[in-house]
């Protein structure tokens, strides 16, 4: 039995209906019955928080999706909050007595990192450390991130927010990820492997704009910022200002290139390439309508 946390985020929604596809036994972590129901499968209320609801979920699980909310505005006992949420799936499970766990993390995961990076790298220690077999999944940025306005850094006009220059980054389709992870889940290689995952191209932001523009319908224009105005902005958007300065610092990072590398990890797990940024507008219409009508 699998468990599936994070299972109605951007990546554990589509592993739900690739788990239900392969017809394997899964059950998935939901924090309501409300959204538990709307996912047509199996399920257990829990929270992360919630040591004992999480015990009850782990009933008959021997393999567990490790996936949170990520990276959060604000601190719980000077850290990253999903540290201990994530840190408490791990010893459930353990304690369960799971052998297995698949771990959605990010590329460049390392303790002492910037938001993300450094929280993610904190639990792979500790998964590591954990007694359980272990695979990390580190992929580089969503497609997903750019299916509304609201879920990507931009300005009051509509355009997009990013990096100074030209880097290239390699974004992934949460569905590929969901792949990568149910191959594992229901098979068994992978253990004690790090992949980083990406899509099959890398391309600019303002060539992300431009295929905005197109699947909206309006124009999307693309704002390079340095790292001190970046982080200006997200302390104007409430963001606590040591975390808007760490959140400035990841920007700036992709504008060096630190995402701007194709790797193979998609093909090699799933048997298949990862889907084009072309291939993952085509596949929401709701949010690109425009492409449907031209």
């Amino acid at each position: 039995m699998i468990l599936v946390t994070g299972a109605t985020g951007s990546t554990g929604r589509h592993l739900v209906a690739q788990l239900t596809d392969r017809g394997a036994a899964f059950r998935a972590l939901v924090r309501d019955d409300d959204k538990g129901r709307a996912l047509g499968a199996d399920y257990a209320v829990g929270d992360y928080d919630d040591p004992d609801s999480l015990a009850a979920a782990m009933a008959g699980v021997d393999r567990v999706f490790l996936a949170s909310p990520g990276a959060q505005g604000y601190l719980v006992d000077g850290e990253q909050p999903m540290i201990g949420w994530e840190r408490n799936v791990i010893d459930a499970a353990k304690a369960a007595g799971a052998t297995y766990a698949v771990k959605l993390s990010v590329w460049h995961a390392h303790r002492g990192g910037p938001m993300s990076e450094g929280a993610h790298g904190v639990v792979e220690d500790h998964l590591k450390a954990s007694g359980l077999e272990w695979t990390i999944l580190q992929p580089g940025g969503f497609m997903q991130n750019f299916l509304r306005p609201e879920t990507s850094l931009g300005d009051e006009d509509g355009n997009l927010i990013g990096p100074e220059g030209d880097a290239r980054v390699a974004f992934i389709d949460c569905r590929d990820i969901a792949a990568c992870a149910a191959a594992l889940l229901t098979g068994e290689t992978g253990r004690g492997e790090s992949f980083v995952l990406t899509g099959p191209e890398v391309i600019t932001y303002a060539e992300v704009a431009a295929k905005l523009s197109d699947g909206r319908g309006l124009p999307v224009g693309f704002s390079g910022q340095p790292e001190a105005a970046i982080a200006d902005r997200l302390r104007g958007l409430g963001l606590d200002p040591a975390l808007a300065a760490e959140t400035a610092s990841l920007y700036a990072s992709l504008g060096r290139g630190a995402y701007g590398q194709v790797t193979d990890a998609v093909r090699r797990l799933t048997g298949a390439e990862p889907r084009s940024f072309d291939e993952f507008m085509a596949a929401h219409p709701d949010a690109f309508g425009a492409l449907a009508r031209a």
